[in-house]
């Protein structure tokens, strides 16, 4: 694992496919796993350094982490969960402000099992509050809940983190909750961060191929630049569309919502042949390939 990323006081967006180390990032930061080498910094607090032989363990971090399942205390009920680190962190009077902030007053004595995927959550962001942290460390936060939750929890979870200023870092694998929910982006690929950039740039200027396919291109296909436009030999297609500057070109990635049907003559037009139509509730998803392409090239 190698991971460089700097954020301020406000989210940033670890995206990744799975596997590619996201999670286990977050539990290097929270001091949960210990990284063979490196540096971990927060505030000006050094929390591991390998070198000067530093490990603060999790409790001295002052780190909240929510978990994928909130890692409630079941035998607590809402208002036990959060009193139990307020009452620690020496503000017992926190617990009912934060029952009122989220929303909790009427739940406050039931146990996690007879709360919904949202209630739980608010519980879990609650609680992790009541510790006071310098940072809050989110591991897929809306994974665990139903489609027709995830929007309305993730409205909450950026008034939260808007209301926090401080850091937090987000791991995500969804390209559109990452771009709504966060202003830079991390991208991690095969156990390395590529770094922090604006969330624009990442989506205007993808520079690897994990950054197209995480950036919501779905054809990648092989591509070179040459007198001025771009070569797509799999597709026997000439483009005048060039790379931006200062990055070789190895391949070109196609969003289909910038696909659209050309005029007679139009510049970067090619013929298609539709391969095959996938249709669901609410649209028609058409397979498409360049008619001059070869037999195997990517549709």
């Amino acid at each position: 694992l190698r991971a460089f990323f700097e954020t301020g006081d406000e989210p940033i967006a670890l995206l990744g496919a799975s596997g590619s180390g996201k999670s286990v990032t977050l539990r290097c930061i929270a001091g949960i796993l210990r990284p063979d080498t490196g540096r971990i910094v927060l505030n000006g607090r050094v929390l591991f350094d390998s070198a000067a032989g530093v490990n603060l363990p999790p409790q001295r971090r002052r780190i909240g982490y929510l978990f994928q399942q909130y890692a409630l205390f079941p035998n607590m009920t809402v208002r036990q969960n959060i009193a139990s680190v307020a009452k620690k962190n020496g503000q017992p009077q926190l617990t009912e402000a934060l029952l009122h902030r989220f929303h909790l007053q009427d739940v406050a004595n039931h146990r996690p099992r007879q709360l919904s995927g949202g209630q739980q959550q608010r519980t879990a962001l609650a609680r992790i509050l009541a510790s006071e942290p310098e940072a809050i460390l989110l591991d897929e936060p809306l994974s665990a809940l139903d489609s027709h939750l995830r929007r309305q929890i993730e409205i909450d979870l950026q008034r939260t983190l808007s209301e926090f200023a401080a850091p937090a870092v987000w791991v995500t694998h969804d390209q559109g909750e990452a771009c709504r929910s966060c202003r830079q982006v991390c991208l991690m690929d095969q156990g390395q961060a590529q770094g922090g950039r604006s969330m624009e740039d990442f989506f205007a200027c993808p520079d690897t191929i994990a950054a197209a396919r995480l950036s919501g291109c779905e054809t990648i296909v092989e591509a070179e630049e040459k007198d001025g436009k771009l070569l797509v030999p799999a597709w026997n297609l000439v483009l005048t569309c060039q790379p931006p500057a200062r990055r070789e070109c190895s391949a070109l990635g196609l969003r289909t919502r910038h696909l659209r049907p050309s005029a007679p003559g139009e510049e970067n037009a090619f013929a298609c042949r539709v391969e095959a139509v996938i249709s669901d509730a609410f649209h028609d998803l058409l397979m498409l390939r360049p008619a001059a392409a070869q037999a195997q090239a990517p549709t």
